[in-house]
């Protein structure tokens, strides 16, 4: 099973951001929207019996619910390359103490730390040999996006399956925030 930790978007906040995606960025590969959501740890493969170690490690998690406001477009790049197109989060302590505390939970259960910064966001594309002209004034148009502030009150385990066109993720378990 492949799984990874992440906030759900609601349906009216994920329409919003398919508004932002289209055409007019050869290269992009445009996640639908019944795939947005917010990434707090990628686990990756696991045994079913590992599984269940992470299940137990998230369910006894306790942190308070908050707002977040998504904000903001950028780019992720590699070698030079762009690779993603993303929309932000703004700055969020509360956001950032749920993480940490998914982090602390799972290296406890015997998970390797995370090697990357946290950086929070929602994909939109996945980015291969794009015209980065193209993609330079997208994210000019789009940079001062702002979301109304969503409410967040659990967070949720997925298990992924890899799919022709693009991956099926299902909530396996959400762990509900006091």
């Amino acid at each position: 099973m492949r799984l990874f930790v992440a906030l759900d978007l609601p349906w009216p906040l994920r329409q919003q951001l398919a508004a932002l995606t289209g055409a007019g960025i050869p290269g992009a590969r445009w996640v639908p929207p019944e795939n947005y959501h917010l990434t707090l740890r990628f686990i990756g493969e696991t045994q079913g019996h590992r599984a269940e170690d992470i299940d137990l490690a998230l369910a006894n998690i306790r942190a308070r619910g908050f707002s977040l406001t998504l904000a903001g477009v950028g780019t992720f790049t590699k070698a030079g390359r762009s690779t993603a197109l993303w929309v932000g989060v703004e700055r969020n302590p509360q956001l950032d103490h749920l993480q940490n505390k998914i982090e602390t939970a799972l290296q406890r259960c015997g998970l390797e730390p995370e090697r990357r910064r946290f950086q929070p966001h929602v994909t939109l594309a996945r980015l291969d040999n794009v015209a980065e002209a193209k993609l330079a004034a997208f994210v000019q148009a789009h940079n001062l996006f702002r979301a109304e502030p969503m409410p967040v009150e659990h967070f949720t385990l997925f298990s992924s399956q890899l799919g022709k066109e693009a991956s099926v993720y299902t909530p396996e378990v959400e762990y509900v925030l006091a």
